[in-house]
């Protein structure tokens, strides 16, 4: 009989742990489902996750051009050493990137007054945030436990910094203070934003050496940058103005302007000048560059979604070969008339012109110079053409006949006697010499002052021929009345001109004193400017038209091209403010006035230009100017001239004047030199164009003739 085989059975203890085994793993099986069939595509998406940012990068400003297209304000290429920090950086990154780079570059300059602004820049809390980062440890060491409970982050930082001390700080190497320096500019570089930390003085062996090691600095590179320059120096300096550094950025006082189109806090824009006026147009598109970082700040992808373009280029009615010979007259002239006259002259200091084109308002030419005695050197105070104010004297007298046409007071033709008025106990007031009965014409051509007195007199109610008054009682507002008409010639009022800033003269506020109408009527109680001037002589020199002064001429895009001008943006037309209120014929008189002053003999401008083949016309002008030296009066005069030419043609206008000249019978005729030399200089070169014109044009015939075209 056979034996039977026992079956062997697992205990039951064994079977159960089998059975929770297998539990926990259809638990991890039902687990593992959900995950990646219900979220897995939750979870995926966050592993995945990126973040787009957009930055911007500055583009180099438009150039500027003179109206023969030669440069006169420009981009210079430049070494820079800029630091785009990723996002996530620290403190201590940045700090780290400083060391590094402070082997390879130099920030301290080696100009001692612009080295020691630059140590001064350095402030203790810039010294204490470089201790913390040294000594972090010791730093957060000085915080008790219970401070560290209470203050927030932020807060726990500011005590720290507060209980660095000053011996601490005290005795930091130069090569330390470099790394702060350093340290500074990389801390106000914005995530993935480019930030310059040097472009001043960067050799090409600093940019070398900075490019040999970027393996090593993280977010620095050498590149190019741009600055500033102005080929023709001093000349036309002053007007064109200055832009800001990148270290001062935006101007603090029109921040809210700047931020609200789309600029950032470092740009440099337009501070002055020309270059503040046109900031809007010279101000190049930034280049927009999207970049795509995972969720630890790594840049995995970027791309270009704007391109940068220069800004626009200007080409402004200024003639700068006209403008340095003009300059180069001004001064001249002006150190003349203080040589010739050291004493008399010992206070004249500035001499003043603007040449404009009558017809259109563009500015040719405007100069000046100031003369700083306690230096013994001249300076280009061009500027001072729109700022200072001057009695201009008789040059004015162009308005007063015409006033009087107009008001009906006078008649072309009507005549007075040259003879001295007494007021009272005041002192006569008459013309330079007593000249006899004079007629319009004649009043402006030899310059009488008694025939404006009578002008002006009529203009107030008193009509009577007298030479003895006790006193002069006015009808109406007389002074308003000729106020109004003056200033539709654009004396007393703004011209209008594209700059930042005008002055509009000095308006004397007493009207109740009668003598002082007669000397408005002379040039000798309301300033004007020497712009005002050209304004005025220019609207007599057109027919009566007040045209807005202007230095801009054409608006173009930037070129790809180099040495060339882009496709036009748009261009300045002629802008008439006003039509005078006369009649064209009253003006025509006052235009054959000016041209016997300038012409025929009398003229008080005729020896200077009676010989000349563009036929000029003008008015000259002297003015009593009363200056106090330590509380004493010093009697000085201001010499004026204004100017056309051809008469009959007009195409160029100026004005000069010379304020402060001793008060002498033969003085130096500074304005009649000025003037007539800025003429001569306009014609000469006018002719020397033509006649190269024409011989290009001739040469390009032969040059068709020959080829068979």
């Amino acid at each position: 009989m056979k034996k039977k085989t026992k079956r062997s059975q697992l205990p039951l203890r064994l079977n159960i742990l089998f059975f929770i085994v297998f539990l926990l793993f259809s638990i991890l099986i039902l687990q593992l489902g959900v995950v990646q069939i219900l979220n897995g595509e939750n979870f995926q998406e966050e592993i995945d996750r990126t973040v787009e940012d957009t930055t911007e990068t500055p583009a180099p400003r438009g150039i500027i051009y003179d109206r023969n297209l030669n440069v006169i304000a420009d981009n210079k290429p430049m070494y820079a050493i800029t630091y785009t920090p990723a996002k996530g950086t620290q403190a201590e990154d940045r700090l780290e990137v400083a060391q590094k780079l402070s082997k390879y570059i130099s920030m301290f300059s080696n100009d001692e007054a612009e080295k020691e602004r630059q140590l001064k820049s350095i402030t203790d809390r810039d010294k204490k945030e470089y201790w913390y980062l040294l000594n972090e440890d010791e730093a957060k060491g000085r915080l008790t436990e219970e401070e560290k409970a209470e203050l927030e982050p932020d807060e726990q930082y500011e005590k720290i910094l507060e209980r660095i001390t000053d011996e601490e700080i005290a005795h930091f190497s130069e090569e330390e203070l470099e790394v702060i320096l350093i340290k500074k500019e990389l801390d106000k570089a914005p995530y993935l934003t480019p930030q310059i930390v040097k472009n001043k003085g960067v050799t090409a062996e600093e940019y070398a050496r900075v490019a040999e090691h970027l393996d090593e600095l993280p977010g620095i590179n050498a590149t190019t940058d741009w600055d500033r320059k102005y080929p023709y120096k001093d000349a036309f300096r002053s007007f064109l103005g200055n832009i800001t550094d990148q270290e001062e950025g935006i101007l603090a006082e029109k921040e809210d302007y700047y931020m609200t189109r789309g600029y950032s806090r470092n740009d440099r824009v337009g501070r002055s000048g020309l270059e503040a006026q046109y900031e809007d147009l010279l101000r190049g598109r930034k280049e927009k560059t999207k970049y795509t970082t995972d969720k630890s700040g790594k840049v995995i992808d970027s791309e270009v979604v704007v391109q940068g373009e220069r800004g626009k280029d200007l080409v402004l009615t200024i003639d700068m070969e006209l403008q340095q010979r003009v300059d180069k007259i001004v001064q001249e002239e002006l150190e003349a008339a203080i040589k010739e006259h050291p004493n008399a002259n010992r206070y004249l200091e500035d001499a003043l012109a603007v040449v404009i084109d009558p017809q259109t308002g563009e500015l040719l030419a405007v100069s000046g110079y100031h003369y700083d005695r306690e230096n013994k050197k001249f300076e280009n105070a061009a500027y001072k053409t729109l700022y200072d104010a001057h009695l201009p004297g008789s040059a004015i007298k162009g308005a007063t006949v015409l006033a009087g046409y107009q008001s009906g007071v006078i008649e072309p033709g009507q005549k007075f006697l040259d003879k001295p008025i007494k007021i009272a106990n005041d002192n006569p007031k008459g013309s330079w010499k007593n000249l006899g009965p004079v007629n319009d014409l004649d009043a402006i051509a030899r310059s009488s002052n008694i025939y404006m007195f009578r002008i002006a007199m009529r203009i107030g109610g008193v009509h009577d021929e007298k030479f003895y008054y006790d006193s002069l009682r006015y009808k109406g507002n007389p002074f308003q009345e000729m106020r109004n008409y003056f200033r539709q010639f654009g004396l007393g009022t703004e011209t209008g001109i594209d700059f930042p800033y005008e002055a509009t003269g000095y308006t004397g506020n007493d009207t109740s004193t009668p003598g002082l109408l007669l000397d408005y009527a002379i040039g000798q109680y309301d300033s004007y400017t020497t712009m005002q001037l050209a304004q005025y002589v220019s609207t007599i020199a057109n027919g009566g038209y007040r045209v807005r002064p202007h230095f801009l001429k054409s608006v173009h895009m930037a070129s790809p091209y180099e040495d060339e001008l882009g496709s036009l943006y748009r261009s300045h037309n002629k802008d008439v403010l006003n039509r005078v209120q006369m009649n064209e014929k009253y003006i025509e008189r006052v235009q054959e006035g000016f041209r016997r002053a300038f012409q025929e003999s009398g003229g008080t401008a005729s020896q200077y230009f009676s010989n000349k083949d563009y036929k000029p016309a003008g008015k000259t002008g002297t003015a009593e100017n009363v200056l106090f030296d330590d509380s004493k009066e010093i009697n000085t005069e201001n010499l004026s001239l204004v100017g056309y030419a051809p008469f009959d043609e007009p195409e160029v206008a100026f004005a000069t004047i010379i304020p402060q000249l001793g008060n002498i019978q033969d003085q130096y005729p500074i304005n009649n030199k000025i003037g007539e030399r800025i003429l001569d200089a306009y014609f000469e070169l006018k002719e020397k164009r033509d006649k190269k014109a024409a011989d290009e044009n001739k040469n390009d015939e032969e040059n068709k003739e020959e080829s068979g075209d």
